[in-house]
């Protein structure tokens, strides 16, 4: 019995609805009707800006979207651009990928740079100075690009950059593209700057070292004097 009361007042309330709202749209139109002539400029300009703001509306859609598009493809196209020159770099040997690094530190300021050239260099594949004066200690590893430097790798550097070659930077560049997990904590925590095959794709393209520094560890070390 509540039950059917309560769908007897509903629908009593619902047609209530309607009858009202159908009496408020009457009365409207016949308002509207006798007073047209004011009220159509009006309603001219509503629609005029109901048109132009959805326009404006799909043309800006429409705007973000293509940006979006266009910074997607200036992606890809800078990333198969550094994947092309990083083809090169594959074909070094690891003697000619050291000496390569060293060119690179020349090309961006760095002075006094020198190659070690052998093995049994303690992790100092590339020494030098920066513009500033810091000492620059560098660790090449040519690596396949699947391979990843593991934690072993990153530790025997960690071991002697700065207590065996007083690195202020302390830069570990490497053709592979990852560093295991545990090896980019360690360069992290010890201060290392660690340079995968991306990165080192944009240092070969163009891009500054000391742009390169921040984004790996924060790699900064003590400023120094330029040396004079």
């Amino acid at each position: 019995m509540a039950a059917r009361r309560r769908r007897r007042l509903r629908k009593r309330t619902r047609r209530q609805v309607q009858g009202w709202g159908s009496v408020a749209a009457l009365a409207t139109g016949l308002w509207v009707a006798g007073n047209w002539a004011a009220v159509w400029p009006v309603l001219a300009v509503v629609c005029a800006l109901s048109v132009l703001g959805g326009a404006g509306w799909g043309l800006w859609r429409a705007h973000r979207r293509a940006v979006g598009e266009d910074r997607h493809w200036r992606a890809q196209e800078e990333a198969r651009a550094r994947e092309l020159s990083m083809t090169e770099v594959d074909a070094l040997s690891w003697q000619e990928f050291e000496r390569y690094v060293a060119d690179l530190c020349r090309r961006d300021g760095c002075t006094k740079v020198v190659v070690s050239g052998k093995s049994g260099d303690l992790g100092a594949d590339v020494t030098g100075c920066l513009s500033d004066g810091r000492k620059l200690v560098v660790q090449c590893k040519k690596y396949a690009p699947h391979r990843n430097v593991s934690s072993q790798d990153m530790q025997k550097f960690v071991g002697t950059a700065r207590l065996e070659h007083g690195a202020d930077v302390a830069l570990f560049v490497t053709t592979c593209r990852t560093f295991t997990k545990a090896a980019l904590g360690l360069a992290m925590r010890q201060d290392i700057v660690a340079l995968h095959r991306d990165l080192l794709g944009a240092w070969v393209r163009g891009a500054h070292l000391e742009t390169l520094i921040p984004l790996s560890g924060s790699g900064g070390g003590a400023t120094r004097p330029r040396p004079a």
